[in-house]
């Protein structure tokens, strides 16, 4: 597991979305979500930015480092 957690999955069923919806949305896979949610994949800083805004919050409250 990568050392970045999101709350990428609860932002994303706090709207009643699919993965993908949410993907559909922000021009990513729903593949790509998945890997995302389950820490799989840690996105590029301009897929991060860009799911940041859908969500409309600062990439920091969405994404943080885990030690």
């Amino acid at each position: 597991m990568l050392p970045i957690v999101n709350t990428v999955r609860e932002q994303r069923e706090a709207r009643g979305m699919t993965q993908s919806e949410l993907g559909a949305e922000i021009a990513m896979t729903r593949q790509t979500i998945a890997a995302i949610e389950q820490r799989r994949y840690s996105p590029s800083l301009e897929s991060a930015f860009r799911l940041a805004r859908f969500f409309n919050m600062g990439i920091e409250h969405l994404f943080r480092w885990d030690e």
